[in-house]
């Protein structure tokens, strides 16, 4: 390379060195200083608009809100299914309905079984649930037991119910009743999906108290438990018709009064109904 294309290069990255430094130096200016006249206006994009003044204003009251500052509400039918074992039949339901937001909700549960037109024995509870993580709910509310023949039980209740991992659905619920009565209801279900419209469901349930009550036919101890598995078949998400069969099994005290009353400890069901919610 010659000395003078050499003396041209130099000469040309002075120039360009100078040129970089001046752009530097304007951009600095333009942060501390006014906007040139030919800067593009910011509120251009809205034709002059401006949130809160002018023809179009909403006002103080908020419109929009985000997902969580709203109430809304369901209502799941989780069984309502007819029985049929050791040649009686009866009607059964479990049914669970909240109102509310993310966080706090009112719920209400209802459980019962039927037999020749009459409610035999009925579980109903309301609740005010409040959630402590992203899958669980804490509830706090009363529980009354009625039915036909019998006399009615209330209930303090305070439990927590959610989904466990590998997806087991979990409802377990601690009870204080009036003259010393104690029951812990332990409750857990799975969904397996063989396809997406069939879904076989096994489901557990256990009863336990901590005193005689002869009066209802409950034991102390390990009462009653309940093992069923039952395949739906969703013909929508809302609604789904479904078979299963489950076996009944009481325990202890609470068998020895059904067996002294004439009844059976234990039976094994077939059952058949529905499953919908909205």
């Amino acid at each position: 390379m010659t000395l003078q294309i050499r003396k041209k290069l130099i000469v040309a990255a002075l120039f360009s060195g100078l040129g970089t430094s001046a752009a530097l130096a304007q951009h600095d200016a333009m942060q501390g200083g006014s906007a040139p006249a030919d800067a593009r206006d910011p509120h251009a994009y809205s034709d002059g608009y401006l949130l809160g003044v002018g023809e179009y204003a909403l006002g103080g009251h908020r419109s929009l809100h985000m997902a969580d500052e709203h109430p809304f509400g369901s209502v799941l039918i989780d069984r309502l299914e007819w029985a049929h074992g050791n040649g009686s039949n009866a009607a059964a339901y479990e049914a669970q309905a909240w109102f509310g937001g993310t966080y706090n909700r009112l719920v209400i549960k209802a459980e019962g079984e039927a037999a020749q037109g009459r409610v035999h024995d009925a579980r109903t509870e309301l609740l005010w649930g409040h959630a402590v993580g992203t899958y669980w709910d804490t509830q706090l509310g009363f529980r009354n037991d009625a039915g036909h023949g019998r006399p009615a039980r209330n209930w303090l209740a305070m439990g927590i119910q959610g989904l466990a991992p590998y997806w087991f659905e979990v409802d377990a619920t601690a009870y204080v009743g009036t003259e010393g009565r104690t029951a812990l209801r332990l409750a857990a279900e799975y969904e397996l999906l063989l396809t997406q419209r069939w879904i076989l469901q096994p489901r557990i349930e256990a009863n336990l108290y901590g005193k005689n009550d002869p009066e209802t036919g409950v034991g102390s101890g390990l009462s009653s438990g309940t093992v069923g598995i039952r395949l739906r078949y969703e013909i929508s998400r809302q609604f789904a018709p479904y078979i299963g069969v489950e076996r009944y099994q009481s325990f202890g005290n609470t068998a020895d009064m059904v067996r002294t009353a004439g009844g059976r400890s234990g039976e094994t069901r077939f059952v058949a109904g529905i499953r919908a919610w909205f």
